[in-house]
């Protein structure tokens, strides 16, 4: 890679480290991992999901997704309901803690980014900050 592309490396590195470090900032997700954080979040934007559903968004087995239910189930996060079309088949969905863990999870890493960013950066940075969210919105979205 040439100079003139080595922040594109940069922009990786910078970014995986701060998704590391906002992932550590949060007391409330730190006994959960990354799966089962990423599941709550999914069933927070789709309300019902059959387990096959979650394993294929997650890109895993359906065993090791079974695994991750068992413990969201323990932790009172999730709850599984039969089908009302197929009664094989279980739907599972988030709990009000569910709900309430993710939303904690939010707001203490929010808390923290916002915090870093007023202690660190200058209103010209914050300012710079602000204006780079569309075109990293863009790169997030891109097929």
């Amino acid at each position: 890679m040439n100079n003139e592309h080595q922040y594109v490396s940069e922009l990786r590195t910078v970014v995986a480290r701060l998704m590391k470090k906002l992932r550590r900032e949060s007391v409330t997700g730190q006994h959960l991992s990354l799966t089962e954080r990423s599941t709550l979040v999914l069933l927070s934007q789709h309300t019902e999901l059959l387990p096959s559903e979650l394993a294929a968004m997650e890109k895993i087995t359906n065993q090791s997704m079974s695994q991750i239910l068992n413990h969201l189930l323990e932790l009172g996060y999730i709850m599984r309901t039969a089908s009302k079309t197929d009664k094989r088949k279980v739907i599972i969905s988030l709990t009000k803690a569910g709900e309430d863990v993710l939303v904690k999870v939010r707001a203490e890493r929010d808390e923290w980014l916002s915090r870093a960013i007023e202690q660190t950066c200058s209103k010209e940075e914050q300012h710079l900050l602000k204006q780079v969210l569309k075109p990293l919105t863009k790169i997030v979205d891109f097929e």
